[in-house]
């Protein structure tokens, strides 16, 4: 049955909506970003620091259903535990408790969690002249990883009884870490006019300041960095953004596009209702459209738009949950189904289940190992900016930092790098469309060649220092061989000595010692000219006067 037999066509504009009407929304927004610590925090684990400072924080080290109490363990985290292949459950869950309590290190997960509970709802409005939203918030997240200086913010939110164009800015509007620019009146372009987080009493933790044009483009004229905007920057208090000027141990910069990476959860009416530009819309995250029949992009720009980003083995009227349809686009990853549907909706055994778990963490994964690798490639520019040839310590430096992203990287291959997280149809395929998408096969080929490519370079600057010293050691040896054995013919003594005064002596023996060792460092600094004069004198073509010229040049002042 294909895609275009399940269209249905209703009688009037009213009908339409009614039946595209979307009864449940699941909105999550995971933005990766960069972790920066200053010199005194470079040895301490990032949720250490956060740990450290739980009595000014709201964040807590969330305990998972696999390590909390048993009460909270249920058959949807089994789902999501035995979807995964083995090597990508040691990387989400690690050991069980006996390996836990045995004090194996290698036993804790490699991720760490941790949520606030202060935020309860956020009220958003799209555009000044429209009405504000109010949604529950389900939880707030930071994502750790071991030796990665990535962190995760997840944030859920759902509401209910939405118009379908009003979920479709929702999806556009939202998720964005600060304008894109603002316009003739001064209203913040393509971002919500006011988001305001607000507590369980309905009271307002913090709001947005996009309308504040002056202090972003103030930003970015002095620090030549994005301003991240009010609300998302309390929301990750204590972390700050490392191009401000506020004090904090744990700093963080934008790694990715500012538009933070979607997952999106609609139960309708009944699906068959969009059309194929809400699908595009949806796809490609782009908001509602004027007119809604009308396509968002050229035709020509979306003719494979079904193969490419849709997955339709569950867009059928059979099945367990049936009119099913996933879009993912690498930024985006939605699903569309029918709220008529038990097992659609169904938070424990359904696809609700499955996409606030199976499908979290594979767009999770899929967008951690993208991040990863962006932070990999920062780390060499900002280690190519430092470096200043002409000064050993900042070479020395550069050095040390090349072989920390080497070994970093070795490290990222072993125990974060896979192609492969489930043997499942759909959670594969969907994971390989979001890798394919986010482009990570190339973007860690192109990382591994230029990390491969500085630890090259290192290995053959070391090699080229240690011939250099080989030279030098060679010609010091054969020009001391000269005294040495001209002194030392059969045992003779220029300076019979040994009868002069003890004081004689001593002053004697200094002023040798130190025409030696001036001699010594002398003959290393001309070590490499002396090295060109001594393969003059083995070369037997060269003439004895082109000989002589080439010992000559070893006092020749450079022009």
């Amino acid at each position: 049955m294909t895609p275009e037999s399940l269209e249905v066509r209703p009688q009037s504009e009213r009908e339409r909506a009614e039946l595209s009407k979307v009864r449940h929304l699941r909105q999550i927004l995971l933005w990766p970003l960069r972790l920066v610590y200053p010199e005194s925090a470079l040895s301490k684990r990032p949720w250490d620091l956060l740990e450290a400072m739980s009595a000014t924080s709201a964040w807590r080290e969330a305990l998972d259903e696999y390590t909390g109490a048993a009460g909270r363990f249920h058959e949807r985290h089994y789902h999501e535990f035995v979807t995964f292949l083995p090597y990508v459950q040691q990387f989400l869950y690690g050991e069980g408790r006996s390996r836990r309590t045995a004090g194996d290190p290698g036993a804790e997960s490699p991720m760490r969690v941790f949520r606030r509970a202060d935020v309860a709802a956020v009220r958003v409005q799209a555009r000044p002249e429209t009405k504000p939203l109010t949604l529950d918030v389900v939880h707030i997240d930071l994502y750790f990883f071991y030796d990665v200086d990535v962190v995760l913010l997840n944030v859920e939110l759902k509401g209910d009884d939405l118009e379908l164009s009003v979920a479709q800015e929702l999806l556009y509007r939202f998720g964005r870490g600060y304008p894109s620019g603002w316009d003739a009146n001064g209203h913040a372009l393509h971002t919500m006019a006011q988001v305001e987080w607000l507590a369980a009493d309905g009271s307002v933790l913090a709001r947005s300041d996009s309308q504040e044009r002056d202090r972003f483009l103030a930003f970015v004229h002095h620090q030549r960095a994005p301003r991240i905007a009010a609300h998302w920057s309390w929301l990750l208090e204590p972390l700050v953004p490392d191009h401000s000027e506020r004090e904090g141990v744990l700093r963080y910069r934008q790694i990715e596009y500012y538009r933070m990476p979607v997952m999106a959860y609609l139960a309708l009416n009944d699906p068959r209702a969009l059309t194929r530009a809400d699908f595009l819309r949806l796809g490609f995250v782009s908001g509602a459209g004027e007119p809604e029949e009308a396509l968002p992009f050229g035709e020509q720009h979306v003719l494979d738009f079904e193969q490419r980003y849709c997955y339709d083995r569950f867009w059928t009227d059979a099945g367990a949950a049936p009119r099913t349809r996933y879009l993912c686009s690498g930024h985006a990853l939605i699903v569309v189904g029918d709220a008529r549907s038990h097992f659609y909706n169904c938070a424990d055994r359904g696809v609700l289940a499955q996409f606030r778990h199976q499908h979290f963490l594979l767009f999770l994964i899929a967008h951690f190992q993208k991040a990863t690798l962006l932070m990999f490639s920062d780390r060499l520019v900002e280690a190519l900016k430092r470096l200043n040839v002409a000064d050993p310590i900042s070479v020395k430096r550069f050095k040390r930092a090349i072989r920390n992203s080497f070994e970093g990287f070795l490290r990222f291959t072993h125990r974060y790098w896979f192609h492969e997280v489930s043997e499942q149809v759909h959670v594969r395929a969907l994971f390989h469309q979001c890798s394919t998408h986010l482009g990570i096969d190339a973007l860690y080929k192109e990382v591994r060649e230029r990390i491969g490519d500085m630890s090259n370079y290192l290995d053959a600057d070391s090699l080229r220092r240690q011939a250099n010293t080989v030279v030098r050691l060679t010609v010091v040896t054969i020009f001391g061989l000269v005294g040495t054995v001209t002194t030392g013919f059969l045992g003779m003594n220029l300076l019979a000595e040994s009868e002069s005064p003890m004081w004689w002596r001593v002053v004697l023996f200094m002023i040798i010692l130190v025409l030696t060792v001036v001699l010594t460092f002398y003959t290393i600094a001309k070590s490499k000219r002396l090295s060109d004069f001594l393969d003059a004198i083995s070369d037997e073509r060269l003439s004895i006067w082109q000989k002589m010229r080439a010992f000559g040049w070893v006092w020749k002042r450079e022009t």
